[in-house]
């Protein structure tokens, strides 16, 4: 077990808890929510073509891009929803609200999804340690979005 990992997952959540402000701030002050995606998703492209080169990762073929199955392109799409329907939702439900509700569907749909070892996961069966994690997270989602 690599602690590294672990510790990035922690910095992606408060990175993700940032991002979902800094973007409702952007969609404020450009009164836009469909260009405030556009703008972070721009940013993102420009840090990912910057950071290209430390990666020592070859470009893939256009053969290999052609052979990809169709629902594996959909990520963006995924991402698209996330990024747009937050700066739509958080300041209206509040940034504790909105994250509790995206980490209790992430945290169940992930369960279900190690489960049965779908989108290439391995296998990781639902326990009854668990099935009881899944419960007191949606009790606490409760709990915080009842206030």
């Amino acid at each position: 077990m690599n602690i590294i990992f672990y510790f990035f997952a922690i910095l992606c959540g408060v990175a993700n808890s940032i991002q979902s402000g800094v973007n409702a701030e952007l969609r404020k002050s450009i009164q836009n929510p469909i260009y405030s995606a556009i703008i972070s998703f721009c940013i993102g492209l420009i840090t990912l073509i910057l950071i290209t080169p430390f990666f020592r990762e070859p470009i893939p073929s256009l053969a290999t891009l052609k052979s990809v199955a169709w629902w594996k392109w959909t990520g963006g799409l995924l991402g698209a929803f996330f990024v747009t329907t937050v700066i739509l939702s958080i300041q209206k439900i509040g940034s504790a609200n909105m994250l509790a509700l995206i980490v209790a569907g992430q945290l169940l749909t992930a369960m279900t999804l190690d489960h049965f070892g779908l989108l290439g996961f391995k296998v990781h069966p639902i326990s009854l340690m668990r099935i009881i994690g899944g419960v007191v997270t949606v009790i606490g989602v409760y709990m915080i979005v009842k206030n």
